[in-house]
């Protein structure tokens, strides 16, 4: 069932966009350090998720949890959990977040990194809260966040900040204070890790079209739309979220095809057409493809680590549907998943922290990063997540 949570995470007296911040707040009042990791302190990684229905009971309910607070009409969550009921009422994000877990897990075993490896959810079990107390009664005293989510905005990185302080608050009993503290890590769309996987991914792709078509295919990257307002706030300057996926893009696409032209376009947007949201949609973007005499497209999409529902259902399901309509040949690459390089990128991120470096932006975030003022009564997940 949904967990039923809805707890001020902001200190009395101050604003969510003033000092501290909350990756300040949720490392026990001081910035996350410049320095080596103290010795002998006992720390974790948590895999921060989405969640998802693990059963068609969980569905309806899932999604409730989700737009709490949002007044989606009930024939709207209707509508939306047939997607679901299309793969058995079972999220894969679940699944690939149980697999991403053991894969790191092997993976800091080989590199002989001791630390435990947990999973966590927003919206759904094992809720992010629980683990935490679980993390707090096993004696972990700091934890490292690897969000599955590599880009900056409230819905990419500040709500995994939000959702720390929501389980530092909820859950004390075995821990005062708020249990561990904890860091979330950087933003990883530009790391080598995370370009090999989809890059490979692309390639893949790409040599799966009849070979006369190879050459001209149009390459389109996609991520998760969000509204025009959550944008102009992304990043300390506003406008991250967009020049890191595109920057994330061009240097995939330059490990498989240096130079070639590459579209970033937007997918699975929800919420009323009266909000501007950020365009053009990947279907009416394979339009005008079309119209403009183009033959063939390869979608990857970089906004997303696993091939969950908004990927499969979205990509795989209407953007194909639409191309086929179009008379396009049409591929879609796959996402970073369990890839190897994927997850030694979480191993390297960890240990960038651990070892004593500045932190980067995702890690120590100003007060206002990425903040969006919301009417009050909204609650967890009341804007889609690009996770």
């Amino acid at each position: 069932m949904p967990l039923q949570t809805d707890v001020d995470i902001t200190p009395a007296g101050q604003r969510p966009d003033e000092d501290p911040s909350l990756a300040v707040r949720n490392n026990g009042g001081t910035p996350p350090s410049a320095d080596p990791a103290p010795s002998g302190r006992r720390e974790a990684l948590l895999v921060l998720g989405f969640g998802g229905p693990e059963g068609p009971d969980d569905v309806m309910p899932f999604l409730e949890n989700v737009t709490r607070g949002r007044g989606i009409p009930r024939e709207r969550l209707l509508d939306v959990a047939e997607h679901y009921m299309h793969f058995g009422g079972v999220s894969p994000i679940n699944a690939q977040n149980r697999a991403l877990t053991a894969a790191v897990e092997r993976e800091f075993a080989d590199a002989g990194v001791d630390l435990p490896v947990y999973w966590g959810n927003r919206n759904w079990s094992p809720y992010v809260e629980h683990v935490w107390q679980q993390m707090a009664d096993d004696g972990i005293e700091h934890v490292y966040v690897f969000p599955t989510s590599g880009f900056a905005s409230w819905s990419g990185c500040r709500q995994y900040h939000e959702d720390v302080a929501r389980a530092r608050s909820v859950f004390t009993g075995a821990a005062p204070g708020g249990g561990p503290t904890a860091e979330k890590l950087p933003h990883y769309g530009d790391h080598p890790g995370f370009v090999q996987a989809n890059a490979e991914a692309l390639a893949a792709a790409l040599a799966s079209l009849p070979e006369d078509l190879r050459d001209t295919a149009r390459l389109v990257a996609t991520a998760h739309s969000i509204p025009d307002t959550m944008a102009a706030v992304a990043g300390p300057d506003g406008g991250a979220y967009q020049a890191e996926l595109l920057r994330s893009a061009r240097l995939v696409v330059d490990a498989v095809v240096p130079g070639r032209d590459v579209d970033l376009v937007w997918q699975s947007r929800s919420g009323p057409p009266s909000v501007p949201w950020l365009e053009p949609d990947v279907n009416d973007h394979l339009r005008a493809l079309a119209a403009a005499g183009e033959k063939a497209v390869v979608l990857f999409p970089i906004g997303f680590v696993s091939d969950h529902v908004e990927v499969v259902w979205d990509l795989d399901n209407e953007a194909r549907e639409t191309a086929e309509e179009l008379g396009m040949a049409f591929v879609r690459a796959g996402t970073a998943g369990t890839h190897p390089a994927f997850v030694a990128m979480v191993r390297e991120l960890v240990e960038e922290r651990r070892s004593g470096t500045p932190p980067r932006l995702g890690t120590n975030c100003p007060a206002a990063c990425c903040f969006v003022r919301r009417p009050t009564g909204l609650r967890r997940g009341q804007e889609p997540s690009p996770a």
